[in-house]
């Protein structure tokens, strides 16, 4: 084994073990053999304390927050509201405001801590049901909440018109700031004298828009819209899931769908095939539209009548 000590015999390395430390003296409770140590030798060293942890000096990186809207402020033609048919912000309870009332308590309810965020995608599967009208409805009708901030999209690239709709002149848009990094998506919005609602337009039109929406950066710009914001809720209004695709990629970037149908026109055989469409992306809701209600059902904003709000 070593120069001071020689193994007799060829047993095991265990029995040959034996032969030079006794194992049954150390079972017993004696310990090893002593070791001679030095007197001279100098002491071992002794290793220093682990430093603690430092801690860093330099604040915490600060959470981005969605800029607000700095534009030119343009004011709604709310005759131009009433003669269409739509909401007028401030007038009186109606029917339909009654009934836009409750969608937007159930659409609020639902978007609380969504993981997708506070988007809505208003969509139908043809041209003609209605969904622009029940968009910029919705909108108007959550612009009422004192603690919300609303921003309706126009994504209806093809055939765009909600800033004329509302009476408001359309500049770029979406799809400019999607095609063009250097245009900030923010400078496109336009602010309404409803202090709440604000406009975001299609923009220029493409022959890729369906490329750019499914780009990443679209999912970027919705954050520099959205992000540190919870109170601001984006409502996009897209083209006819059966006529155009964009509207099936912008379910993909929306927590809620909502998939506008006209009472006795649009087939069950369209309604399922833009469903299927929206398969795998937002929560699909259908939104039943130009419906008649019977003498003995609801009778919203007849209550209100009654008496003068306050």
């Amino acid at each position: 084994m070593n120069q001071h000590s020689s193994i007799k015999g060829r047993g095991s390395l265990i029995e040959r073990a034996t032969e030079i430390y006794d194992f049954n003296a150390a079972l017993r409770g004696r310990g090893a053999p002593a070791v001679d140590v030095p007197a001279d030798l100098p002491p071992a060293p002794v290793a220093p304390p682990a430093p603690a942890a430092l801690v860093a000096d330099t604040p915490a990186a600060p959470t981005f927050r969605a800029p607000a809207w700095t534009g030119p402020v343009q004011t709604i033609d709310r005759i131009k509201l009433v003669e269409d048919g739509f909401l007028r912000p401030d007038s009186a309870v109606t029917t339909m405001s009654e009934e836009f009332r409750l969608l937007k308590r159930d659409l609020l309810s639902q978007l609380r801590n969504n993981p997708r965020g506070n988007r809505i995608l208003v969509c139908s599967a043809h041209s003609g049901d209605g969904k622009t009208f029940c968009a910029i409805n919705l909108a108007l009708s959550l612009a009422a909440e004192k603690d919300r901030e609303i921003l309706l999209v126009d994504a209806d690239f093809g055939k765009p018109g909600i800033p004329a709709q509302l009476g408001l002149e359309a500049g770029p848009g979406l799809m400019d700031a999607l095609a063009d990094p250097m245009v900030a998506i923010e400078d496109c919005v336009i602010r309404t004298d409803i202090p709440s609602l604000a406009v975001l337009p299609a923009g220029q039109r493409s022959n890729n828009d369906t490329e750019y929406l499914a780009s990443a950066r679209t999912e970027q710009l919705l954050k520099r819209l959205t992000d540190g914001r919870p109170d601001r809720i984006v409502i996009f209004d897209s083209p006819p899931l059966l006529a155009a695709s964009p509207a099936a990629v912008l379910a993909s970037h929306a927590a809620i769908a909502l998939l506008v149908v006209r009472a006795d026109k649009t087939p069950e055989s369209a309604l399922r095939d833009a469903a299927g469409l929206l398969r795998g992306g937002a929560q699909v809701q259908l939104l039943l539209n130009a419906v008649r209600f019977n003498s003995g059902g609801r009778r919203f904003g007849s209550y209100y009548a009654k008496g003068e709000a306050q």
